[in-house]
């Protein structure tokens, strides 16, 4: 079946086709939650409440732009959503601004390793630089999506990637002291 057929179906509730959605995007997303959560569980929520909302709203998607990337923007702002509603974000005000540069020799460190690097980031610098770096928002759209200025965003970039640089280099020496 069609995916355009799937959606149609999904708009007259139909729990299979629902069901076939799910399958269809259930792991492109749950990667895609899982960069802006802290950890598995936290992703499974966002990936859960995500789906709910896109079966609530579907009768919105009007076949412009890719399902896809409809459901991506879903996942990205019940993620944010979340984050925003939890009195642990605090959003850093602007700090001086520092153009931080992060190499890393790809053969030694796997993507899931580097992922949970970036898990372990705060809230407020995770959020901006997976943002930023990872699915290419501007400054200004970050600011929008998290209500904070463009300078704040900019600073938590920096101050994002500071932390990951750190993080690098401190798993390196572990490294080579082993």
């Amino acid at each position: 079946m069609k995916l355009e057929q799937l959606i149609q179906k999904c708009k007259k509730n139909n729990l299979q086709a629902q069901s076939a959605v799910y399958q269809l995007f259930a792991g492109k997303l749950f990667a895609l939650s899982l960069k802006y959560s802290r950890n598995q569980e936290d992703a499974e929520d966002v990936l859960q409440d995500s789906f709910l909302i896109a079966f609530d709203k579907i009768h919105q998607y009007n076949f412009k732009g890719s399902f896809e990337g409809w459901l991506k923007r879903i996942v990205i702002n019940t993620a944010l959503q979340k984050y925003r509603t939890q009195p642990s974000l605090y959003l850093v005000q602007e700090e001086p601004m520092y153009n931080e540069e992060i190499h890393f020799d790809e053969s030694t460190i796997e993507v899931n390793e580097l992922l949970e690097l970036i898990q372990k980031l705060p809230d407020r610098y995770r959020l901006v630089f997976n943002l930023y770096v990872l699915d290419n928002f501007s400054h200004k759209e970050i600011s929008e999506m998290l209500k904070i200025s463009i300078g704040t965003s900019k600073s938590n970039l920096s101050r994002a990637k500071q932390l990951l640089k750190k993080a690098l280099e401190d798993r390196k020496k572990k490294l080579e002291k082993a």
